[in-house]
């Protein structure tokens, strides 16, 4: 279709801004200890968690590397610190089987996902429109979105793209690429609320609660209402047009509370800052959504998204190409560089990387909170394992102040935990050296 849709002629483009929930129910005991540089305070949560899963293995490994991880693994429930690492066998033809390890895992563990919701929401996205049927529709259709409701934003081209026309295909295409946010809200407006967390609930991840549009200050209800969507062909021909959604689904009971003070609206206010009307999504959850994309015939039948083997190969090239090897939108320095959204083992690097050596993934961070699901692919060593991680980097306990420990704390870990589980892999014995030519893809450059 061509640039006609442009409504009068205008570009419309969504500016976003912070999206902050706050409320006052009774609020959990904090310390108030002033914190030294070393010290980390503890925040439990008001709510009964459960017992941390932690398996020695891998308790055994970090304590191997104590230049690294000794204050973590010390400091591990304030810093809310979670590893899930899985181990991939293949056998003689090339199945793999999969040993999963735990380092604190807790499913009542409060982290904020930030942008790891995205990875779902552009699965989800793919999987609506294959179950749809809609002869003509499919991801790279035209998108329009109108507005019905407050504060919601019509979106009619696409400047980024080669010819002006938003789709779906561009939109998962950026969420993984770069964590776009506007392409995270126009997902989540297609889909709605009722429909993501009714098909992650019947996936088996009823913890998880995708509730909020991201960068956007809008209430529950504007966030339960979501826009008018049309699609369009080539040619211009309306394919299909949804009507506004609403939920009307309740919110989980939750009690998710972060912090020792948080600011609203420019105020710092004491006491902790309440997430329990923020996404949700366990980590142990984001980890088997990995895995059953990337290995989708090797996870039960709930748990795959039902995307065709195309759709598959798009997600995996995304998740692992570098934004300089893209065509449109076009990413480069300084603004974007090859470890951009790769957390685990690159940390903050920004030196051009191996074209041999592939991280499948999804990263998040806001909040103080730093979390990465990975897939690390090696071709050259024949490497391959998946390895999760969140932490917590806020040692003042004050949230919205934009002083987080991303870089002194986060990054590091980050950086340092998958160089140690790389390193770990290259001296592991395996039963066979497995065949990756499955995940060679050709990229844009």
């Amino acid at each position: 279709m061509s640039l006609q849709l442009v409504r009068n002629g205008m570009v419309i483009i969504a500016l976003f801004f912070g999206l902050f929930y706050c409320a006052s129910p009774k609020k959990p005991v904090v310390s108030n200890t002033a914190n030294g540089p070393d010290t980390v305070v503890n925040e439990p949560d008001s709510a009964t968690v459960s017992v941390p899963q932690t398996d020695t293995f891998l308790e055994n490994l970090l304590r191997q590397y104590p230049q690294y991880f000794d204050r973590l693994v010390r400091n591990r429930d304030s810093l809310r610190l979670q590893i899930i690492y899985t181990q991939i066998n293949r056998s003689a033809n090339n199945k793999p089987s999969f040993v999963t390890y735990h380092f604190n895992v807790n499913p009542d563990q409060y982290f904020y996902p930030a942008s790891t919701v995205k990875m779902p929401a552009a699965l989800l996205a793919l999987q609506r429109l294959n179950e749809m049927r809609i002869p003509g529709l499919d991801k790279n259709s035209t998108m329009v979105t109108e507005d019905n409701y407050a504060a919601q934003n019509e979106v009619f081209n696409d400047p980024t793209t080669p010819d002006g026309r938003p789709t779906i295909a561009h939109y998962v295409k950026k969420i993984f690429l770069v964590s776009d946010n506007d392409a995270f809200n126009r997902l989540y407006e297609f889909l709605g609320q009722e429909y993501i967390n009714t098909r992650l609930e019947n996936m088996g991840y009823g913890r998880t609660e995708i509730i909020h549009r991201l960068e956007r200050f809008l209430t529950e209800d504007e966030n339960r209402h979501t826009n008018p969507v049309n699609f369009y062909s080539d040619t211009g021909k309306l394919l299909y047009t949804q009507p506004m959604q609403f939920n009307q689904r309740p919110y989980l009971k939750r009690n998710d509370w972060i912090g020792q003070a948080f600011y609203r609206a420019g105020k710092k206010e004491q006491g902790p800052m309440d997430f329990s009307k923020k996404n949700r999504l366990v980590l142990a959850d984001l980890h088997e959504m990995l895995r059953s994309i990337l290995f989708p015939a090797d996870v039960p039948l709930k748990q795959r998204f039902n995307i065709s083997p195309d759709d598959y190969r798009f997600v995996w090239k995304y998740m692992s190409q570098y934004p300089a090897e893209t065509d449109y939108p076009s990413y480069g320095h300084p603004d974007y560089w090859d470890a951009y959204c790769k957390f685990l083992y690159w940390g903050s690097g920004k030196e051009d990387l191996p074209r041999s050596f592939r991280i499948f993934n999804k990263v998040g961070n806001a909040y103080g909170f730093l979390t990465d699901a990975a897939y690390v692919v090696d071709f050259e060593k024949n490497i391959e394992f998946l390895l999760s991680a969140t932490i917590y980097c806020n040692s003042d306990g004050v949230l919205n102040d934009s002083n987080y420990d991303y870089d002194s704390v986060g990054l590091p870990f980050m950086k340092n935990l998958g160089r140690v589980i790389y390193d770990y892999e290259i001296t592991r014995q395996r039963p066979h050296l497995p065949d990756l030519s499955t995940f060679r893809i050709a990229y844009e450059k």
